[in-house]
């Protein structure tokens, strides 16, 4: 008996942080929407929020289709992911940050001194041209 009670709080301690890393991911998406002057509910509607994505990285809209296609849809995820990155001013390595450890980069992208810069960062680019 004392066994169970062990188990079961174990397996509610276990839901219980995944609810708050959940909590956490998503206020962390909805201030990166924020901060780059889209909605923040945008953030939490299925569909809608990877073309709100989408027109943040300045990718057609019509790239969703490629994010339904089984094992593209990992290679594009990731080249979106580094377009994000990109159009807050960050480097590759940030990406990587964002792809395994996304529960501390995402929100440090979202309440950091990160600026968004444009399309996978246009501002930056054509600052340095000029």
């Amino acid at each position: 008996m004392k066994n169970v009670n062990f188990f079961s709080s174990f397996v509610i301690g276990l839901i219980l942080v995944g609810l708050a890393i959940i909590a956490l991911l998503i206020v962390a998406c909805w201030k990166i929407y924020i901060k780059v002057g889209k909605p923040g509910w945008a953030s939490i509607i299925p569909f809608y929020d990877i073309i709100v994505l989408l027109e943040i990285v300045g990718k057609p809209t019509w790239w969703i289709i490629w994010l339904l296609i089984p094992g593209v849809n990992i290679v594009v995820g990731i080249w979106v992911t580094n377009l994000l990155s990109l159009s807050f001013g960050k480097k590759v390595g940030f990406t990587f940050g964002l792809i395994f450890l996304g529960i501390i980069f995402y929100p440090m992208l979202a309440f950091g001194d990160a600026k968004y810069q444009g399309p996978a960062g246009k501002k930056r680019v054509s600052e340095v041209q000029v």
